[in-house]
């Protein structure tokens, strides 16, 4: 059966044009060619509207579901807040789910749109999983916003600007006197990691630096891989003398470990973690942070997803790319920064 998603690629338009022409929106603004083109596509491809499965579409439960990797994980609490509240302002209500069961392709996520246990779905992927075979797992694209993830063909994406967060924590290291910067990152599959990589490469080398193979890693965002990849990188000689860590939880097993090889934080190493959350200012010493506008990010997917259920009667969320830079990450000044030793 022909879709409205075939009309629009025949057309290439997006599926809420197809619909909202095919439907008669008065109050669509486009060319009258670009009409025309799309009820020529309609009329080749011959398109016939289900009736039955538009009425079934504007059914609504007024549930959506948030899936993450782990819902114990603290960097999660502003999403899920976020996410709460824009959700209730519309009247909708949030299931919120985390398990191997949950995740893309699996029986237990396909049963939530395929039986319209839900209107939508929020997905925060799993960082080993790489996103493009994430996409393709989706059995309703047109009713999922991936959260925290970059673009990727076919599917509403909501990100945070993490490259600039990776900027914040290397411009903060720079001002101290660090030129020796390290970068303990995520898994090779985690586009989070790339991305605030990304903004360290581009701080150092606009301060003439480089960032060193060897002052690298990418074995985790968690605290037993951070513990791992302090003692590689804090065994080197020559050693950083600061470290950017593109994750809080990350960041608290760095300081762990520092303290187990003897070094100390900040006299001897300066460290700055990327997100904020609330056990970061119980370490020892306290955590300086770069905070992220992860409640912002929850609401803004929220809006992504219901206006394109809205607008397409349920055929279709248009495959926007957000970048959430309102507000912009913010620096968390706390105690295990200061200036190289020496200065």
């Amino acid at each position: 059966m022909v879709t409205l998603r075939d009309v629009a690629g025949h057309a290439g338009v997006s599926v809420s044009v197809v619909s909202r022409v095919l439907n008669s929106d008065p109050s669509i603004r486009i060319r009258p060619e670009t009409r025309s083109r799309v009820l020529e596509s309609a009329r080749l491809l011959r398109y016939a509207p289900n009736s039955a499965g538009r009425s079934l579409r504007r059914s609504r439960t007024h549930l959506l579901a948030l899936v993450v990797p782990d819902v114990t994980n603290a960097t999660f609490t502003d999403l899920v807040n976020g996410v709460e509240s824009r959700a209730l302002d519309h009247d909708y209500s949030v299931l919120l789910a985390s398990s191997p069961r949950m995740q893309p392709g699996s029986d237990g996520f396909n049963r939530l749109l395929n039986e319209r246990l839900v209107d939508g779905v929020l997905l925060q992927k799993g960082d080993e999983a790489p996103i493009e075979l994430v996409a393709r797992a989706l059995s309703h694209p047109e009713r999922t916003v991936l959260i925290n993830s970059g673009p990727v063909s076919g599917v509403a994406t909501i990100a945070i600007d993490d490259v600039a967060a990776g900027v914040l924590a290397t411009r903060h290291l720079l001002d101290l006197g660090h030129t020796g910067i390290g970068y303990v990152g995520g898994v090779p599959a985690s586009d989070t990691s790339d991305r605030r990589q990304a903004g360290v490469v581009r701080t150092l080398a606009d301060a003439g630096l480089t960032l060193a193979r060897e002052h690298t890693t990418a074995l985790g965002y968690t605290y037993r891989s951070a513990r791992d990849a302090a003692r590689l990188l804090l065994s080197r000689q020559p050693a950083p003398t600061a470290l950017v860590v593109g994750n809080v939880n990350a960041g608290i097993g760095v300081l762990t470990e520092a303290a187990q090889m003897g070094i100390r934080v900040p006299d001897e190493l300066s460290v700055v973690a990327i997100h904020d959350i609330w056990p970061a200012i119980t370490c020892a010493p306290a955590l300086t942070t770069v905070r992220l506008p992860m409640a912002s990010m929850g609401a803004t997917a929220v809006d992504v997803l219901l206006a394109g259920l809205e607008t397409s009667d349920g055929d279709g969320t248009d495959t926007t790319s957000r970048v959430v830079d309102d507000p912009a990450p913010e620096l968390v000044l706390r105690a295990s920064t200061a200036p190289p030793p020496g200065s």
